[in-house]
């Protein structure tokens, strides 16, 4: 088949281009309009492939975009594309009501233009898949799960963005017939993610022997999911799930921030590349994020039950797993510290 990849030069759209080339024989087309976070490194593996082919473009671009679906003829659109760090969203929200809400409503009328179009037998098979966030159900107390019924209550810029884009797909779906497929993850970890995000900010800190700010009492609990396991969950529901399909994919592994970050410095120092003689003396603890939601699990039986899906990575391995790339890949990161990142604090509401 052929996939349209949007963000696959992001951290869990390069992980999925990666996988349907290195173990299907899909061909790939790359969309990626290689904003801060979108970096070809991610895709170098696989780059020199001729199934796999990367054009830049924005998703808000109207024109170039239908003249990419246009010409590629996609039998899988799979949406990744989207502004996604909550911090950068308080402080700017309006590039996440363009990308994540803008940019998917153009991305839905050029593959509902595209399909309209198919032959019969590839009508019927072809997808528009949006990848979404377990963060558009808000907040969860001490006990429960979010499911796929779960109401939307997003609390941060980035997640009411994200919530908007969930709705336009569903609606596209509903309205136009247009198969669409949504899955809503927990908190992704692993290689080549952009050090903005908590694990891998940690990481390069030790490295560094920088402070491990930690948002106030590192009480807020999160489900990780290693991310190589997300991307076959996508692509299995890419083969596999039905015209107005939801899935949520998660980890099962809950944890606080705070038991994260101590788990770093345990590893960092393990590995005996830390800056500091002992990496949790880093610990600084930090002014809350503003809106910061206390919880987010998720409940993943339904992709479990119905397409085989389970999480293969315990935390604790993909951690260790996590912490060892980044000691290996020195060139990768600090090419991004000396330029559009340094590890600054972001959502301070500083810039309001």
């Amino acid at each position: 088949m052929r996939y349209l990849i949007t963000g696959g030069a992001g951290f869990i759209g390069s992980a999925v281009v990666r996988r349907l080339i290195e173990r299907t024989d899909h061909e790939v087309l790359n969309l990626d309009a290689l904003t801060y976070a979108g970096n070809l490194e991610s895709v170098a593996p696989v780059a020199d492939d001729p199934r796999y082919r990367f054009v830049k473009a924005d998703i808000t671009d109207a024109r170039a975009v239908n003249e990419i679906v246009s010409e590629f003829k996609p039998d899988r659109l799979l949406h990744f594309a989207a502004e996604s760090h909550v911090d950068r969203s308080i402080d700017g929200p309006a590039a996440f009501v363009s990308t994540n809400v803008v940019g998917t409503s153009v991305l839905l009328e050029a593959a509902r233009s595209h399909w309209q179009g198919l032959p019969d037998g590839r009508k019927d098979g072809f997808r528009f898949q949006h990848i979404s966030t377990d963060e558009v159900f808000g907040s969860l107390g001490e006990e429960g799960l979010f499911r796929e019924d779960s109401p939307y209550q997003p609390n941060s810029p980035y997640s009411a963005s994200k919530a908007g884009s969930d709705h336009l797909v569903r609606a596209w779906g509903e309205t136009y017939g247009l198969p669409v497929v949504t899955t809503n993850c927990s908190n992704n970890y692993g290689e080549y993610q952009f050090p903005e995000k908590l694990i891998p900010l940690m990481i390069i800190n030790c490295l560094e022997g920088k402070p491990l700010p930690v948002y106030g009492q590192g009480t807020n609990v999160r489900d990780w999911l290693w991310v190589d396991d997300h991307a076959r969950a996508l692509v299995t529901v890419s083969e596999e799930a039905g015209p107005g399909s939801t899935y949520n994919v998660g980890g099962r592994a809950e944890r606080r921030n705070i038991d994260v970050v101590r788990a770093i410095c345990e590893a960092v120092d393990a590995s005996g590349a830390g800056a500091a003689k002992r990496s949790e003396d880093l610990i600084t603890y930090v002014t809350d994020r503003p809106g910061h939601d206390a919880r987010y699990a998720v409940d993943c039986s339904k992709i479990e039950r119905e397409l085989g899906w389970t999480p293969s990575v315990a935390f604790e391995e993909g951690l260790e797993k996590t912490v060892r790339w980044y000691l290996d890949n020195r060139d990768w990161w600090e090419a991004i510290r000396s330029g559009a990142y340094r590890g600054e604090r972001l959502g301070t509401l500083g810039a309001a």
